[in-house]
């Protein structure tokens, strides 16, 4: 059953992901609270109301699920414990089970590998010495990541054709963590699917996006992608198998490798709206945000086709300086986060060029 018209949908987490499903949820009619430890989030600037607490705060979990009908997240690094306490009071979507799953690289993969899609190689590192055993194992190179809490290229280390040994200290500089080594791939481009279920079980995949990071962060996300149909075809059936294994409600983000013939592997899993798929906002009908709103509050999901080519770039720090200029351009849509601070490597907000398909 889906919500009325005026219900409130609980919204963790006060970044530029919340801000734009609260924006979405007010199109579709519908009142938003956002619980975030900072005032004037970019989110609660555009919701009806903010808890300014910490996310795993119990009085505030009380209120944030006395107030809604329905809660999601933005980010997904909601602590798992909070996740879980709120699905006692109200419903929760995405479910807890996909943020465990996608908390930690090691999960993750190992659910990815046993729903038989296929992730690059990888060990879990606790020590040096496995550091050392692994790297052994994987010719000298690899990543080296922290497994939990990591994103935009931070908390990483590049080991490129080293000798298996004289690794003392690298844990401790990685701040004695759980870590995993991932080996290299040798990919000719990244990819991005976005795709949603409903309560009712029905899925949608958008277009697959063409992705190139700079300094670990994402920076532009082009479509149509430069792979062939099968390809496309079969990232998004990926996706379809993730959502259904883990039962989900709500927009994921599944990120792939693709190689030189074409096949897939799967980089990581988002539970939540994606940067990837911002472009959605310019070129399709139904945005991605919209569509996690429909989903969560049992909705028909929306059509995921695209009208137009497009291509969606991040502004990121000092890059908001280029605001001007853009406005100025024809078959551009912008996008501002409300960020009073231009920081290194901060997303201040992106923009979607779109040509119009024929």
């Amino acid at each position: 059953m889906s919500l009325p018209a005026g219900s409130t949908i609980g919204i963790i987490g006060g970044g530029q992901l919340g801000r734009m499903l609260a924006m979405a949820a007010a199109r579709l009619g519908y009142r938003t609270i956002v619980l975030e430890p900072q005032p004037d989030c970019p989110a609660a600037q555009v919701a009806n109301r903010q808890i300014t607490s910490a996310y795993d705060d119990p009085a505030a979990l009380a209120e944030l699920a006395a107030a809604s009908a329905v809660v999601t997240y933005e980010f997904e690094n909601v602590p798992v414990a909070a996740a879980e306490a709120l699905a006692a009071e109200v419903a929760v979507y995405p479910p807890a089970r996909a943020l465990d799953v996608a908390q930690d690289r090691v999960s993750e993969k190992t659910f990815l590998n046993g729903v038989g899609i296929a992730t690059a190689d990888f060990r879990p590192v606790d020590t040096d010495a496995e550091l050392t055993a692994a790297l052994k194992r994987f010719g000298g190179s690899g990543i080296l990541k922290t497994r939990r809490m990591g994103y935009d290229g931070k908390g990483q280390r590049v080991f490129r054709n080293m000798e298996a040994g004289g690794f003392a200290g690298t844990c401790e500089a990685m701040g004695n963590v759980p870590l995993i080594l991932e080996s290299f791939v040798p990919f000719e481009r990244e990819i991005s699917v976005i795709a949603a279920r409903g309560l009712d079980g029905a899925v949608a995949a958008y277009d697959p996006a063409e992705n190139v990071h700079r300094h670990g962060i994402l920076h532009t996300s082009t479509l149509p992608a430069g792979v062939k149909l099968e390809t496309a075809e079969a990232a998004r059936t990926a996706a379809a198998k993730i959502l259904s294994a883990l039962d989900y409600v709500g927009v994921i983000g599944v990120e792939f490798f693709v190689l030189s013939d074409g096949s897939l592997l799967a980089n990581e899993i988002a539970p939540r709206v994606h940067n990837s798929g911002h472009w959605t906002e310019a070129a399709c009908i139904v945005s991605q945000f919209e569509q996690h709103i429909r989903a969560v509050a049992g909705l028909p999901l929306g059509n995921p086709g695209r009208h137009s080519d497009c291509v969606m770039e991040n502004l990121i720090g000092d890059d908001v300086l280029r605001v001007p200029a853009l406005l100025a351009e024809p078959d551009l849509m912008l996008h501002l986060y409300g960020k009073a601070e231009a920081r290194p490597g901060r997303k201040m907000g992106h923009f979607t060029r779109i040509s119009r398909r024929v």
